[in-house]
């Protein structure tokens, strides 16, 4: 491994430019810097028009755009929602914020999106929604999954918080469901720093968690609360900026892609590498760069391989850890080590390198190059 000094290249970093200042500005001087201002409504329109809904909803962040769907749906104590065990915490924290149950279901392999073919043995009397998670950009095999809905009465909500653009048989994820969440953090493909959306084709919906975001105040008499609602909006500022994004999805995307397949070629001599896996029917989007590693080095061997590029300035981070080992989101028989085989193997072995549209080929190869090394030593 070389030792020569170098800038930190970081995971992730946001894609900004002078159409966001342009358009933060405008917003800024208008003096509209809170949750009022032109720039949330056509946020919320242009989103919902770029994933195929009729209606989208601008809120503080991903994790409470999942929390106000469920409450749409009518998701309360004592109630269960099927989630995968390899996402984001956000996507159980959001289950058990409402006061009901998170009840996990096993992952496809290669992608780790949730296995639809083991979804119905885990449904009960009490399962209200299936929340599937289109993990890393990698939509979730969706018709199947809709279809155990309508048999069942479920409510679908997509959990697309990383995959802004992606495509499952030519349909935008997030407007298949019942509903679609969204993050725009700012590690997201489009950003906002902070930010969220809910996107629907369901009137019912989109009235109710508009009500509740803005402290369930009474559209037709002011400062009137009928019930307890929550300050859940997003500022004019933010969506000043998502705008800016939305307009140069195409390009941020195509950049991300370059990244993409220049890691690709980069890990032909090491084919043991698989780069983003993508099943037929996907049009993923280029969210960040997933490394799946060989068997042999799973878990610690991986953390070796991770350290050894962070003493090279490079960072990367290992896939989700699995949920359903964390105390707050242990369900019995879940405590087992064995229990989810296939998003327990992803988990040990998948990691994220630098993903940043700013990466020239040069220094996509000299990643690619340490990270070979790495794995040649730890070999030895």
């Amino acid at each position: 491994m070389t030792n020569a000094p170098q800038s930190f290249i970081p995971v992730a970093e946001p894609d900004i430019g002078e159409l966001e200042e342009q358009y933060l500005l405008k917003a800024f001087r208008s003096g509209w810097i809170s949750s009022l201002g032109e720039y949330v409504n056509r946020f919320e329109t242009s989103f919902a028009g770029f994933c195929g809904a009729d209606y989208g909803v601008a809120v503080a962040n991903g994790t409470v755009a999942l929390h106000l769907a469920l409450l749409a749906a009518k998701v309360g104590p004592g109630d269960e929602v099927i989630v995968p065990p390899l996402t984001f915490v956000a996507t159980a924290a959001a289950v058990k914020h409402v006061g009901a149950t998170p009840v996990f279901v096993d992952c496809e392999p290669g992608i780790g999106t949730i296995d639809p073919h083991a979804i119905e043995s885990a449904i009960t009397s009490r399962t209200r929604c299936i929340v599937p998670v289109h993990l890393y950009g990698h939509p979730a095999d969706m018709d199947p999954i809709m279809a155990l809905a309508n048999k069942h009465g479920l409510v679908v909500i997509e959990d697309a918080a990383e995959a802004h653009g992606a495509k499952y048989k030519g349909r935008k994820v997030g407007g298949i469901g019942h509903m679609g969440i969204f993050s725009f953090y700012g590690n997201k493909l489009i950003t906002t720093g902070e930010g969220g959306m809910v996107v629907t084709g369901n009137p019912d919906f989109a009235a109710r968690i508009q009500l509740l975001r803005d402290h369930a105040m009474d559209p037709a008499r002011r400062y009137w609360h009928e019930e307890v609602g929550f300050n859940f909006r997003m500022t004019n500022l933010q969506a000043a900026i998502g705008c800016a994004q939305l307009e140069r999805f195409d390009e941020i995307v195509a950049q991300r892609q370059r990244v993409l397949d220049t890691y690709r070629e980069a890990f032909v001599e090491a084919g043991e590498i698989v780069v983003n896996p993508a099943l037929s029917w996907a049009e993923p989007v280029p969210w960040l760069v997933c490394a799946l590693l060989p068997g042999r080095f799973a878990g610690a061997q991986r953390d070796v391989l991770m350290a050894r590029l962070r003493a090279e300035a490079i960072d990367s981070r290992p896939y989700f850890n699995m949920l359903c080992d964390m105390p707050p989101y242990r369900n019995g028989a879940d405590d087992n080590p064995r229990s989810y085989p296939v998003a327990r193997d992803l988990a040990m072995r998948g990691l994220n390198l630098p993903s940043s549209t700013a990466l020239d080929r040069e220094t996509i190869f000299h990643i690619a190059k340490l990270f070979r090394q790495a794995m040649a030593e730890a070999e030895r």
